[in-house]
């Protein structure tokens, strides 16, 4: 069963995350999936909006924890490695020439952020619960900084990616994070009507406007700042804090840093 289920509607192309006994959680399949699919929908003519969809109660809930697992025991060149494949991904998804949607029908955790993000327009039900959880870990959001800055503002981000909080829709439509909260059985009809004002727009002209958009808004997410996220999330999965977050996540106790907070 392939991870990513291709779906195109006329000119609009659905691609859905399709492992909702894992809450879509991403391993390195996904990834290679996720990262071909965007690619190939940027070569295809007749393909005039991408929308990101997910089956299941989550949109995505992060990394997967056999993955995590293999994570927790990798080397430093090892999560370069990894880290670069999953920065990658998220760098097609940005730059793909054309318009995305992130159609959020679930929760959307940590890496996950970073897929709603890393999309033009993101629109979700009204019962979507959001978190960049990675500190809790003895992680950090680096691969995915760049993209949930742009999108919820340095600010917000200074709170959400130090606290951990767990937020609903409301909030991540005030912070920017999403542009439409609506309930569930409006979910596709709104994403259907942002899809088809993309088809009105003359094709070279939305391409040419993503680009504008991107490099007139901040600083370019070029191969240096990839480069950078790519060396700071191997750094600390490597050491000692990371392993045990890792581990202690996956043993489901408490972290040290918890333990001797509390005595």
């Amino acid at each position: 069963m392939t991870t990513v289920q291709k779906s195109l509607d006329g000119a609009v192309l659905t691609l859905t995350l399709n492992q909702p006994e894992l809450r879509n959680a991403f391993n390195d399949e996904v990834i290679v999936e996720l990262t071909q699919a965007f690619q190939d929908a940027d070569q295809r003519p007749e393909v005039r909006a991408v929308v990101l969809a997910a089956s299941g109660k989550a949109f995505c809930a992060g990394a997967d924890l056999n993955w995590m697992r293999r994570m927790a025991d990798y080397t430093r060149d090892e999560n370069l490695k990894d880290a670069a494949a999953l920065a990658e991904m998220l760098q097609v998804i940005y730059q793909c020439s054309k318009p995305t949607i992130a159609k959020i029908q679930g929760d959307v955790y940590a890496g996950g952020m970073g897929l709603v993000a890393a999309c033009d327009i993101a629109v979700c039900v009204d019962t979507a619960r959001f978190c960049l959880s990675e500190v809790k870990l003895g992680l950090i959001p680096a691969t995915i900084s760049p993209y949930v800055l742009r999108s919820m503002g340095a600010r917000n981000a200074h709170r959400y990616f130090l606290t951990a909080e767990v937020f609903d829709a409301r909030e991540a439509h005030r912070i920017h994070f999403v542009h439409e909260v609506v309930a569930a059985d409006g979910l596709t009809a709104k994403v259907d009507q942002i899809a088809q004002a993309f088809l009105v727009a003359g094709p070279r002209a939305t391409s040419a406007c993503k680009k504008l958009l991107q490099r007139v808004a901040s600083q370019d997410i070029d191969d240096a700042l990839v480069g950078y996220t790519v060396a700071e999330i191997a750094d600390i999965r490597s050491s000692a804090e990371g392993r045990e977050g890792v581990s202690s996540f996956l043993q489901k106790r408490a972290p040290s840093w918890v333990a001797s907070a509390a005595s």
